[in-house]
């Protein structure tokens, strides 16, 4: 009887569906492949990071190391942490295999340039408060000189906000980093707000990389002769041959007792048209010869300056007067309180300053106003401890229900559309790659609650007297019954609208999810139960 009615078959439709779109592989083992540091072992192999659609269960997946089995994220760095410098391994995937004929060891410890994680086992993805990351709050400054106002809404336009997000999805991705979400924002006054969020990334990275407005400019004298981007700079050298972490004719230096400096250096590819104005700021200039004549210089230094502070100076070699070259050294220092921590720092700095000079600078000035970094291991604890709280609460739903109905006929229906509205939710989620949150469990939790409020009247408004009545009316019991049913779903969607603003649109998950549950249940469930409550009462 019931698999004759289409509200069932819709249910059963959305339901498989949703199971689908979640894809579960609840016995799947490996770590998956978040994020490729540029020019390291892993990247000069041909490991590649994933898209940034890229669905969690296609995500390449780790599963053997030089043969031995990799299940999990404990595996994955037990066998990492035995491998010796300069020993070569083969990684195996669910993919491919890929070869490292050479580690490196960074800090004392072997380095790859792999960010990992556990193998996801469905098409879920959770958010930093549970899985780990970094997120970062920043307020867009409009270009307008002596502007105190706070209110910046009416003063940056909406161009300027896209080429600010734009530059800085672009500059996230060149350094190497991937599980990233750089998205606008608005409170409720209406200021705008641009939210990034890096999963896997530490703060510092992040914070170095957005918070530079990214102005750089090689100037020759008071003569600009290129700037960062691609109209200036074709291309920035990122592999071993002609990019170094440590310039290997300047090396590292020990400049105080308890201080280390090291000097990175790497080349970039002017346009023709740069290379002109390099000429042409050098044709001019006097030649001098070095001590013993070895060597010779122009008289003026090429000074590289980001954000309108000097970065380095480099003398510029005598046969290059007048001479377009399209091929220039870039270089800079990195300090440390031991030549490892120099070499590391000489490192990043050099990964900043070629992310900035391939993106360019900002359209718009930015101020960071709140950065967060959150741990996974606390994320794994929330997501436990959500999970044991949501099963407490349906053992307490269930009791209250039994208490209330006695039967179980009528519980069981209820049991189920409660079940059948979280799963059509989570696949709704995972289907448009909506990351879920604290804020979204809550709003999971918020949706199944008024679930099952709804039900509860539906039940109450059929069950009413009918069988001691002769012929009962189930149109206008399911009419009072849905009544009651929509004044409740129009008053919280009207009361989840401002959460999609409120707090710079952190409660945006929040809201979302509230509002997919319940429409859900009004689509969907609800009208199910509704005709699952009228078969038994009939029977």
């Amino acid at each position: 009887m019931l698999l004759k009615e289409w509200r069932i078959w819709l249910l059963i439709f959305a339901l498989v569906l949703a199971i689908v779109a979640i894809n579960p592989h609840p016995f799947r083992e490996g770590v998956s492949i978040r994020a490729v540091a540029k020019d390291s072992p892993a990247h000069l192999a041909n490991i590649t990071p994933p898209l940034p659609n890229t669905m969690p269960i296609d995500r390449e997946v780790i599963t053997e190391i030089n043969s031995m089995q990799v299940k999990n994220i404990d595996d994955y760095y037990s066998i990492v942490s035995t491998l010796k410098e300069n020993q070569s391994i083969l990684i195996k995937t669910n993919k491919a295999e890929y070869f490292i004929p050479k580690i490196e060891y960074r800090n004392g410890e072997p380095y790859l340039g792999l960010s990992v994680y556990d193998a996801p086992k469905t098409n879920l993805k959770f958010g930093l408060d549970l899985e780990g990351g970094t997120r970062a709050i920043i307020r867009p400054i409009p270009n307008i000189e002596g502007n105190q106002s706070s209110d910046n809404s009416s003063l940056v336009s909406q161009e300027d906000l896209d080429l600010v997000i734009e530059n800085l999805r672009q500059r996230l991705n060149a350094f190497g980093l991937s599980d990233i979400v750089v998205r606008s924002a608005r409170d409720l006054e209406g200021e705008n707000f641009i939210i990034v969020e890096v999963a896997g990334a530490n703060d510092e990275d992040v914070r170095q990389l957005i918070s530079q407005q990214g102005k750089f400019e090689a100037k020759i004298g008071n003569t600009t002769v290129f700037r960062g981007g691609n109209e200036d700079i074709t291309s920035v050298c990122r592999t071993s041959q002609c990019s170094y972490a440590v310039d290997p004719q300047k090396g590292c230096s020990k400049i105080s007792a308890d201080e280390y400096m090291c000097t990175f250096s790497f080349q970039i590819t002017l346009s023709e048209e740069a290379a002109q104005r390099f000429a042409e700021a050098t044709k001019d200039l006097q030649i001098i010869q070095s001590q013993g004549g070895a060597q010779s210089y122009l008289n003026e230094t090429i000074d590289f300056y980001l954000d309108d502070e000097l970065v380095d100076s480099l003398n510029i070699a005598g046969d290059l007067r007048g001479v377009p070259a399209t091929t220039v050294s870039i270089s800079g220092p990195g300090y440390g309180k031991t030549r490892e921590e120099a070499v590391e720092a000489s490192r990043k700095n050099m990964e900043s300053l070629r992310t900035i000079i391939s993106t360019g600078s900002l359209p718009l000035k930015i101020e960071i106003i709140k950065m967060d970094s959150l741990s996974p291991m606390l994320g794994r604890e929330f997501l436990v401890n959500s999970i044991q709280i949501g099963l407490v609460a349906v053992i307490v739903v269930v009791l209250m229900l039994f208490l209330r109905y006695k039967t179980p006929h009528i519980i069981l229906p209820i049991i189920i559309v409660m079940i059948s509205e979280l799963v059509i939710t989570l696949g709704i989620a995972a289907a448009f790659n909506w990351n879920l949150d604290l804020a979204a469990i809550g709003g999971l939790i918020i949706a199944i609650g008024s679930g099952i409020d709804d039900q509860i009247v539906i039940s109450d408004e059929i069950l009413k007297g009918s069988r001691k009545e002769k012929y009962v009316n189930w149109k206008k019991r399911f009419s009072n019954a849905f009544f009651i049913v929509l004044g409740a779903f129009f008053t919280t969607a009207v009361a989840m609208i401002p959460l999609f603003f409120a707090g710079a649109g952190l409660l945006r998950g929040f809201a979302f999810t509230t509002l997919v549950g319940i429409s859900v249940g009004v689509l969907i469930t609800r009208p199910a139960f509704a005709k699952m409550l009228e078969i038994i009462s009939r029977d």
